[in-house]
């Protein structure tokens, strides 16, 4: 099973008042895994930047100098997307932005329900408790210490790291319970064991049985569940 973990950043929180995407990251999980293939690219958003927005991503008109537009790697990314399922970190925030920027390059849309979203997983899973992506990174012992500022790159990385612990750790892949997806059965039912074809020889002498079945008889009369006195 194949799942993009994708995340993005803006120059703003809103769409609807001109802020588009300045940054997107697609990383590859093959069976809950990630293959090490990443898709990531600066978007020239063709405006300003506003000083709150570099302050969180760090990405100025400086570094996108030279960056391309959407339109010239729409199809890239929708080629390395393919028809996986995304896995996103408010993936309303990220889908309406990106769905934003496809309209504009007459493309059609993601449907909500093609995404995982991990930060309603978190909420089911720790109702009550702060779900940001840094919370579920100090929650679950992931390393910090490359996130100074949000960037798409190292926010995949985590998220991906994130998302198999929201889905149950490491051993995602093993089926331990009917319906957890993985790809081996555990099951606690009877074994059934090969007939030998030749008996063991006997290990005791005629004399050692005999012996035995008296002490047996005479010592315990009988009355014990382990009578195995051969007739």
């Amino acid at each position: 099973m194949r799942e993009i973990v994708l995340d993005t950043e803006t120059t703003g929180l809103e769409v609807e008042k001109g802020h588009r995407l300045v940054e997107i990251c697609c990383l590859e999980l093959d069976r809950r895994l990630p293959t090490g293939k990443v898709f990531h690219t600066l978007i020239d958003p063709e405006r300003d930047i506003p000083p709150e927005a570099v302050a969180i991503h760090g990405i100025d008109a400086d570094r996108l100098k030279g960056a391309p537009l959407f339109g010239d790697i729409a199809g890239a990314l929708l080629d390395f997307i393919g028809d996986s399922r995304l896995v996103i970190h408010n993936a309303e925030f990220d889908l309406k932005f990106l769905n934003h920027e496809l309209a504009r390059t007459n493309r059609p849309p993601f449907a909500a329900e093609r995404s995982t979203d991990t930060l309603s997983l978190a909420r089911r899973r720790f109702p009550g408790s702060p779900c940001s992506l840094n919370d579920l990174c100090r929650r679950f012992n992931l390393d910090l210490s490359g996130r100074s500022k949000h960037g798409a790159r190292i926010d995949t990385e985590l998220l991906a790291q994130v998302y198999l612990e929201l889905i149950g750790g490491r051993q995602a892949r093993l089926a331990l319970a009917p319906g957890d997806g993985g790809e081996q059965e555990v099951s606690a039912g009877r074994v059934e064991r090969p007939v030998r074809p030749h008996p063991l020889p006997e290990r005791l002498s005629s004399q050692e049985i005999a012996a035995h079945s008296r002490f047996i008889a005479e010592e315990l009369l009988g009355d014990v569940i382990w009578n195995w006195a051969r007739t």
